[in-house]
């Protein structure tokens, strides 16, 4: 399968087999993660993987986590993320949203489903899994196997704007 057919093939899972994901999966990710590019390839990426029922259990307080059987909690050190020089903007967000993008596609490309959460509660997720303060919580990534009907790959041409609402050539 190529890279589009993939992207076209992923959806948002919301929910999940009850089933666990096999290690050897679970390090097919991680390693996805790992090469992710991050800015000045500073890799302030640190990920929190959580599998057990009490895990998953403190994180369900944070966040709707759809009963996945694994999620990530993908942190960024803000204290070893690069900063643009010219106004001070720091790739933190950026950085773990990268690392979270290829964990994800990774996920679909082992035949698992995935929801990417960023509807979460920081200060009980750093309460929870004793989150250091240089540490911030960007992303939630839950991960199994899929219950249910997969979307289409084609409802991308009604749900998505063309080309044209979205890219412009030379200018604005």
């Amino acid at each position: 399968m190529d890279f589009l057919e993939l992207a076209k093939k992923r959806y948002s899972v919301r929910q999940y087999k009850p089933e666990k994901v096999e290690k050897e999966k679970l390090d097919k990710i991680l390693e996805a993660g790992r090469v992710a590019p991050t800015g000045a390839n500073r890799q302030p990426q640190r990920i929190i993987v959580v599998e057990s029922a009490e895990g998953l259990e403190k994180a369900g307080r944070a966040a709707k986590i759809f009963g996945a059987p694994l999620i990530f909690i993908i942190c960024a050190d803000t204290s070893e993320t690069w900063v643009r020089p010219f106004d001070g903007k720091k790739l933190t967000d950026i950085d773990a949203s990268i690392v979270t993008d290829h964990m994800m596609l990774e996920a679909a490309s082992l035949g698992l489903g995935s929801v990417w959460i960023c509807r979460f509660e920081p200060e009980i997720l750093r309460k929870e899994f004793d989150i250091p303060k240089e540490f911030e919580p960007v992303n939630i990534l839950a991960v199994g196997y899929a219950e249910g009907d997969p979307s289409s790959p084609d409802r991308h041409a009604a749900a998505r704007k063309p080309l044209s609402g979205t890219v412009f050539f030379e200018k604005l």
